[in-house]
C-alpha cells in the first residue's frame, strides 16, 4: 500500500482521483485546497488530514517523512498555472507526481521538470485518460499506420458567464481553450496518429480557437469553442449544449 497526498481536493476532478486511490488499495494521507468544500473526502478517506494553507500542508508532509511514513505519490489537480510549481514541490519532497493535463502552460517549463526528474530520481506522470477509453483503443486498432488520414475535429461545449470569472477563463492561468480543453483531444490524436510535425493556429478568440495539426500519419483540422452560438440550430433546438464531431 502506498501513501498519497492530493493537491486540489475541492476540484471537479478530485473525486476521480480519490476513487482511483481507494480502488487500487492505497491510502490518501493528506489533502490540500484553498476551498473547504471537500466533503467528498468522507466518502473515501475520512481520516485524511486536510489543510487550507499550503505552508501547513508542506510542514505536515515533511513531518511524516521524518517519521518514516512519507508520501509516495503526490497528485496534482490544482489550476493549470500552478501545476509546474506543485510538481516541483512533489519532486523536491521526494515523491513521484501524478498530474492532470496540462503539465505546464509554457513549454520551457517542461524542460525544467525533466531536469528535476533527473536530479531527484522521481517521475512525473500526466493523466492520459482518453488513451485508455475503449472507443479510442478500438479506433487505434482500426487505424492503418501505412496510410495518411485527413481529419476534421469539432468540439463545442458551451459555458456560462461563470467561466470567464474563474481561472479557466483567464488565459494566463488556464493557457486558453486549446490548452485547457483541446489538450485532451490533441493527446488522443497523437496516441493514434503519431508525433506532432507541425502546428498552426488559424483563429483565436476568448471563446473559440481553430487550427491545423500535422501528425505523423494525419492532417487534423480542428475547431474548439465554448460559445453556444456556434452550435448548429438543430442541436440548440434539442436543448443540447455540446457538440463533438470527428470525421476522416
Amino acid at each position: 500500500m502506498k501513501n498519497f497526498a492530493l493537491i486540489g481536493a475541492a476540484g471537479y476532478i478530485a473525486p476521480r482521483h480519490l476513487q482511483a486511490i481507494r480502488d487500487t488499495g492505497n491510502k490518501l494521507v493528506a489533502a490540500f485546497d484553498k476551498s473547504d468544500s471537500v466533503g467528498i473526502l468522507d466518502a473515501y478517506f475520512p481520516d485524511a488530514d486536510f489543510f487550507m494553507e499550503f505552508e501547513r500542508f508542506d510542514r505536515h508532509l515533511e513531518k511524516l517523512k521524518r517519521q518514516g511514513n512519507g508520501i509516495d505519490y503526490i497528485v496534482v489537480a490544482s489550476p493549470n498555472y500552478l501545476h509546474d510549481a506543485h510538481i516541483r514541490f512533489g519532486l523536491r519532497y521526494g515523491a513521484d507526481v501524478i498530474c492532470e493535463k496540462p503539465l505546464v502552460i509554457n513549454p520551457w517549463n517542461a524542460s525544467a521538470l525533466l531536469e528535476m526528474e533527473i536530479e531527484t530520481g522521481k517521475r512525473v506522470y500526466p493523466v492520459l485518460q482518453l488513451r485508455l477509453h475503449p472507443v479510442i483503443q478500438a479506433l487505434k486498432e482500426k487505424t492503418d499506420s501505412s496510410k495518411r488520414y485527413d481529419i476534421d475535429l469539432t468540439y463545442i461545449t458551451s459555458r456560462g458567464k461563470w467561466y470567464y470569472s474563474s481561472w479557466k477563463g483567464d488565459e494566463s492561468k488556464s493557457g486558453g481553450i486549446a490548452t485547457n480543453i483541446g489538450i485532451h483531444f490533441f493527446d488522443m490524436l497523437i496516441s493514434i496518429f503519431g508525433p506532432v510535425k507541425e502546428v498552426e493556429v488559424h483563429r483565436k478568440s476568448h471563446d473559440s480557437v481553430a487550427g491545423k495539426l500535422v501528425l505523423e500519419n494525419a492532417n487534423v483540422r480542428w475547431f474548439l469553442s465554448i460559445n453556444a452560438d456556434h452550435l448548429p440550430p438543430d442541436i440548440s433546438k434539442q436543448g443540447k449544449t455540446d457538440l463533438s464531431q470527428y470525421s476522416n
